[in-house]
C-alpha cells in the first residue's frame, strides 16, 4: 500500500481517469481494482464531502475508448465519455504482439509501430480539453534505437519530441535500455523506475532456502550494460557482483547488431554459490541462456535469472530445453508487457506483479505529491530480505 497519510490531505490535480490500451487491458483492469481499493480506504471526511473532491471516490476509474480499424487497415480512436478537465493516465505495451487486426484479408498482428500509432491517435482524440495527459509506456517504444552512430534514425527520442508536441506532460517508463534519452525532452517529466523491489520478493515467496549473504549469493550483470542494476541490486542485498563481458564480431552485422563470439567473466569464486542473472529484457534469450550455461559449468549451485521485461521473441523451446538440462534454475519477470499465457505454465517461471506498484505510482502522481516514499525500495528489500532469514511471515505486501 501507499502511504497515504502523504495524499489524504492534498488536492487531486483533476479527477482521474485512467486508460488501458487494449494492449495493456489486463494491466490496467488490475490497476483500476487498486485505485478502487486505495481511493475507498481514504480516513478523511473532506474528501466525501468537498465538492472539490467530486469523483474522487469512484467504483471504476476505467476510461473506455473504441479503436477501430477500417478494411483499408487505417484505423481511429474515439473516446466514449467526456474527459473534459480530466486528469488522463495513458496505459500501453507496445510489445503486445498477440492482438491482430485484418486489412484487405489478412490478419496482421500489431507491431511496436501499429500500438504507438494508436497511442497517438488517442492523445489527438482528447483534442485539448483533458487537464493533463500522462503516458504509461513500461517498455519505451524504440527506446533500444536511443542513440545515433553515422547516418541512422534517432527513432526514440523523435517519438518523445512528437509526443511532447501532442501534449503529454509526463512520461512514465520502466528500466529504460538508456535513461539519458529523456534529454530529448527536458522541459518534460520523465519517470524511470526500477523493480529491485518485486523481483527479490517474487523470488523470495518461490524459494524457502535461499541464504542472502556473501557467502552463498552473487549477483551477475550478463554484460557491461547492466552492470548499474547489477551493483545497485547487490549493494541492498549485501553481497558480491560480477559480470560478463560479451566479446563481439564487430566486422559483421547480423539482424542489426554485432554477434557475440564469447561472453568473459570477471568476477569472484562462484563455486557452489546460488546466482541472480539481471538485466533489463529477455529478447530472444540466446545470450541470457550462454551466460547461465557458463555459470553452471563454473559450479554454480543455482541460477536465476531475473529481467524487467520477457519479450521471447524466439519463443520458448530453447529456455525448455535449457531447463530440461539444467542450465538455469527459475526465470523472474514482470507483467509490464505481454507474458505468453503458455509461459504461465512453465515450472521455472516466476512474475513479478507489478499492477500494486503502478497504481501507487499513479495515486501520487494524480496528487502531484513527491514519489520519493514510492522509490523507497532499499529499506523495504532489505525488510523482507530480514523476514526471510528470521523465516517469517513472507507474505508481505506494501508496494
Amino acid at each position: 500500500m501507499p502511504d497515504l497519510q502523504k495524499i489524504e490531505n492534498a488536492m487531486p490535480v483533476a479527477p482521474l481517469k485512467i486508460v488501458a490500451m487494449p494492449s495493456a487491458e489486463s494491466m490496467g483492469r488490475r490497476i483500476n481494482d487498486y485505485m478502487v481499493e486505495f481511493r475507498r480506504s481514504i480516513h478523511n471526511d473532506k474528501v466525501k464531502q468537498d465538492p472539490a473532491f467530486h469523483g474522487y471516490i469512484e467504483s471504476n476509474y476505467l476510461l473506455h475508448v473504441d479503436i477501430p480499424r477500417f478494411g483499408s487497415g487505417e484505423g481511429k480512436a474515439t473516446i466514449t465519455e467526456s474527459i473534459r478537465g480530466k486528469d488522463i493516465f495513458i496505459l500501453t505495451d507496445v510489445c503486445n504482439h498477440s492482438i491482430t487486426y485484418h486489412m484487405n484479408g489478412y490478419e496482421n498482428h500489431m507491431s511496436p509501430d501499429d500500438h504507438y500509432q494508436d497511442l497517438k491517435r488517442v492523445i489527438a482524440a482528447c483534442n485539448g480539453k483533458a487537464c493533463r495527459i500522462n503516458v504509461i509506456m513500461p517498455f519505451l517504444y524504440e527506446g533500444r534505437q536511443h542513440k545515433r552512430n553515422g547516418r541512422e534514425s534517432l527513432d526514440c527520442a523523435f517519438s518523445l519530441e512528437e509526443l511532447r508536441n501532442m501534449g503529454v506532460s509526463n512520461f512514465i517508463t520502466f528500466d529504460a535500455h538508456d535513461p539519458r534519452v529523456q534529454n530529448a525532452t527536458p522541459l518534460n517529466g520523465f519517470d524511470n523506475f526500477m523493480p529491485p523491489y518485486q523481483f527479490i520478493k517474487a523470488l523470495l515467496n518461490s524459494e524457502d532456502d535461499l541464504l542472502v549473504d556473501k557467502e552463498h549469493l552473487l549477483v551477475i550483470s550478463p554484460d557491461e550494460g547492466a552492470l548499474d542494476r547489477a551493483i545497485y541490486f547487490a549493494t541492498v542485498l549485501g553481497v558480491d557482483t560480477g559480470m560478463f563481458y560479451k566479446r563481439r564480431d564487430y566486422s559483421t552485422i547480423v539482424d542489426g547488431k554485432n554477434p557475440i563470439v564469447a561472453h568473459e567473466f570477471l568476477g569472484d569464486n562462484i563455486d557452489g554459490k546460488d546466482i541472480i542473472i539481471i538485466d533489463d529484457m529477455i529478447s530472444s534469450g540466446g545470450s541470457m541462456l550462454d551466460t547461465a550455461k557458463q555459470l553452471k559449468k563454473m559450479n554454480a549451485r543455482r541460477v536465476f535469472i531475473c529481467c524487467t521485461f520477457g519479450l521471447f521473441t524466439d519463443g520458448l523451446k530453447a529456455f525448455d530445453a535449457a531447463y530440461e538440462r539444467g542450465e538455469f534454475d527459475k526465470v523472474v519477470a514482470t507483467n509490464l508487457t505481454y507474458l505468453p499465457p503458455e509461459l504461465q505454465y512453465r515450472p521455472y517461471f516466476i512474475e513479478a506483479d507489478m499492477s500494486k506498484f503502478v497504481a501507487s505510482l499513479i495515486d501520487f502522481m494524480n496528487h502531484d505529491a513527491s514519489l520519493s516514499n514510492v522509490l523507497a525500495t532499499t529499506d523495504k528489500i532489505h525488510g523482507i530480505v530480514e523476514a526471510y532469514n528470521n523465516r517469517t511471515n513472507m507474505d508481505i505486501d506494501e508496494d
